[in-house]
C-alpha cells in the first residue's frame, strides 16, 4: 500500500525558531472490528508507530492505536539549531515502514 505522505513545514528557519511540522498519510487505518459483507472481520490494520527524527536524533514520536481516524493528520513543533534533514517513519502493523525526508537550512 502506498501511503503517499505529505509533510509541510518551512524549507529556511532560523536557528533556534520553534516552528510547526504537519504531516498526513492515505492510510484506511482498518479497527479490526468490521465485518464485511460476508459477516466476516475485516483484519486490523493500522499505522501503528510514527517517528521524526532530526540529523538521526529523535526530535518526535507517536504510538498509535485503533481510534486514529483514516487518513492519519500529525501535526508538532520543533526546534533546531543546525540546517539538516528530518526523517519520517509510518510503521504499519505488518511491518511495513513509509519513510519520507526532508530538508532544512538556516536564514543567514
Amino acid at each position: 500500500m502506498d501511503l503517499n505522505p505529505r509533510i509541510k513545514l518551512p524549507a529556511e528557519i532560523q536557528k533556534g525558531e520553534v516552528f510547526v511540522i504537519k504531516t498526513l498519510v492515505t492510510h484506511p487505518m482498518e479497527n479490526g472490528r468490521r465485518k464485511d459483507a460476508d459477516g466476516s472481520l475485516i483484519p486490523r490494520k493500522i499505522i501503528n508507530l510514527f517517528t521524526c527524527k532530526f540529523n538521526g536524533q529523535p526530535v518526535f514520536e507517536a504510538k498509535l492505536d485503533t481510534a486514529v481516524s483514516t487518513n492519519p493528520y500529525i501535526e508538532f513543533y520543533a526546534k533546531v539549531a543546525e540546517a539538516g534533514t528530518f526523517a519520517f517513519a509510518w510503521t504499519d502493523d505488518d511491518g511495513t515502514v513509509t519513510m519520507a525526508e526532508q530538508k532544512v537550512t538556516l536564514k543567514g
